[in-house]
């Protein structure tokens, strides 16, 4: 038997006045899988990662996570799922010594050892602001808030942006594999097929 759908896209449009970003997107990610969807920039796979999250209502078809609606019920879907953006949105002044506080009252499962073994592991700074990181250490911290609340879903929209060689490989090689080796959906959106196919059990090409 077929593991449960994680993730379900159905019908997935996505306009942008006359421009037509997502066309009639369909596919499922089973519970344990890492799925790469596969594109190049401006193909849309950003518009599919908002609308998956909740963030963007498309203009027709249904996005759903843990079979709950992504638009209706995104509060829930996020206690349970955790997510790299594209572009980083953690706040500039913030840094990691500050945002452990912050992240331990409004998140039950925040784990601070884990957030901080991970920094140490990308040998991210702790004291130092998030503006003042490298491109790089900015979506190694990106990715280590997204981990510290032990998603049972990982989404990561094009994670290896600004990453080097060597972090690259250190990320899908030895973070998504851990974590799909642990029962981890993970869903990754990126351009890099050279990096993802070999860590990725299913693949979609937009």
């Amino acid at each position: 038997m077929q593991p449960e759908p994680v993730l379900r896209i159905e019908g997935l449009t996505v306009r942008y006045g006359q421009l037509v970003a997502v066309d009639g997107l369909s596919l499922e990610v089973p519970k344990g899988a890492v799925y790469g969807l596969l594109g190049r920039n401006g193909s849309g796979k950003s518009s599919t990662v908002r609308c998956l999250l909740g963030q963007q209502k498309p203009a027709s078809g249904r996005t759903s996570i843990f079979h709950l609606d992504s638009w209706k019920q995104r509060s829930r879907i996020m206690v349970r799922a955790a997510v790299v953006p594209e572009t980083p949105d953690v706040p500039p002044w913030v840094t990691a010594d500050s945002v452990r506080p912050f992240m331990v009252r409004v998140t039950p499962r925040w784990r601070s050892k884990q957030f901080l073994s991970r920094l140490e592991a990308f040998d991210v700074p702790r004291r130092k602001p998030f503006r003042k990181l490298s491109k790089g250490q900015q979506r190694q911290f990106s990715l280590a808030l997204a981990l510290a609340n032990s998603p049972e879903l990982l989404v990561l929209d094009d994670p290896t942006l600004g990453l080097d060689a060597v972090a690259r490989r250190s990320l899908y090689e030895e973070l998504v594999t851990d974590l799909a080796d642990r029962g981890t959906t993970v869903f990754v959106t990126t351009h890099d097929l050279a990096g993802v196919e070999g860590i990725a059990d299913r693949i979609g090409i937009l």
